[in-house]
C-alpha cells in the first residue's frame, strides 16, 4: 500500500511540472532562427501563383492608385515592390516614378520575375530593376528605397521579423511601407490587422494609417520604418489569434 501510495504521488507531481497545452498556448512560440529573429507564430500560405487576381478585377478597384495616393508616390522615387510577381503593380507604378526614378522588382521566385523583365523591356520600362531577394532578406540597395509595397504576400513571407529587420535598412530616412492585405488567417492567404501591427511593431515600425480599400480587395495598412530597428535577439515575437 505505501509503495502504491508513494507511485501515486510521484505521477501527480510530474504531471503539476508538465506544462498544459492551454498554457503553451497561451503564450507566443520561443523559438528563433540561427541569426536570432523569432519564428513566427502562425502558418506560412504558400505561394501558389504570381498573380493574385485578374488585372481587370484590380484595375476595376483602382489599386494601383490607391496606394499611389497612399504612399504619395511621386516621379523621382525609389520604390520597392516586394513579392513583385508578375509585376502587376510595377508596371503600373513605373510611369508614375518616372524616368528619374526606380521600380525595384523584388521576388524570392527567379521564375516569376523573367516574365516581368521580359514585359518591362517590351515597353521599354528602363526605370525597373530586378531583384532576386532570399525568404529571409529582399536584397535591396542600402538606404536606397523611399516606399515599398508588399501587397497580397505577406502571409506568405516565411520569416517576417527577418525582412521587416533587413527591409529597414533599406529604406530611406522617413521611408515608408505599404502593406494590402485581406483580414482573415495567415492559412487562408490572409492577415490579421492586429497581428500585422504587431510584428511591425516588434521591429519599430509605426503605423501610420490603415483604412479599408475602396473595392473590397482588402485594406491598406500604412507604416513608418525606423530609422535604427532592434537586435534581433530583442525583438519580441507576436502571439498569433486563435
Amino acid at each position: 500500500m505505501r509503495f502504491s501510495f508513494a507511485i501515486l504521488i510521484v505521477l501527480a507531481l510530474v504531471a503539476c511540472s508538465r506544462p498544459s497545452s492551454q498554457g503553451a498556448a497561451a503564450q507566443p512560440s520561443q523559438a528563433r532562427t540561427a541569426e536570432g529573429f523569432p519564428v513566427p507564430d502562425r502558418p506560412v500560405a504558400g505561394i501558389v501563383s504570381p498573380i493574385w487576381s485578374s488585372g481587370p478585377d484590380r484595375d476595376a478597384a483602382d489599386e494601383s492608385g490607391q496606394l499611389i495616393r497612399g504612399l504619395g508616390i511621386k516621379p523621382g522615387m525609389a520604390v520597392a515592390d516586394i513579392g513583385a510577381g508578375s509585376g502587376y503593380h510595377t508596371l503600373r507604378l513605373a510611369p508614375v516614378v518616372g524616368d528619374t526614378g526606380v521600380i525595384y522588382a523584388e521576388d524570392i521566385v527567379e521564375s516569376y520575375i523573367s516574365g516581368l523583365r521580359r514585359e518591362a523591356t517590351s515597353r521599354g520600362l528602363k526605370n525597373v530593376k530586378i531583384v532576386v531577394g532570399t525568404a529571409d532578406d529582399p536584397k535591396l540597395p542600402e538606404r536606397g528605397v523611399d516606399r515599398a509595397v508588399m501587397v497580397h504576400m505577406y502571409h506568405e513571407i516565411q520569416n517576417p521579423f527577418s525582412v521587416l529587420w533587413h527591409l529597414a535598412g533599406y529604406m530611406k530616412a522617413g521611408g515608408r511601407v505599404a502593406v494590402i492585405d485581406l483580414d482573415r488567417p495567415t492559412l487562408s492567404h490572409g492577415t490579421p490587422p492586429a497581428l500585422l501591427k504587431c510584428e511591425f511593431e516588434a521591429v519599430g515600425y509605426r503605423r501610420i494609417s490603415q483604412t479599408n480599400m475602396d473595392g473590397g480587395v482588402g485594406y491598406l495598412a500604412i507604416f513608418e520604418a525606423p530609422a535604427a530597428p532592434p537586435k534581433p535577439r530583442d525583438i519580441k515575437p507576436c502571439k498569433a489569434p486563435r
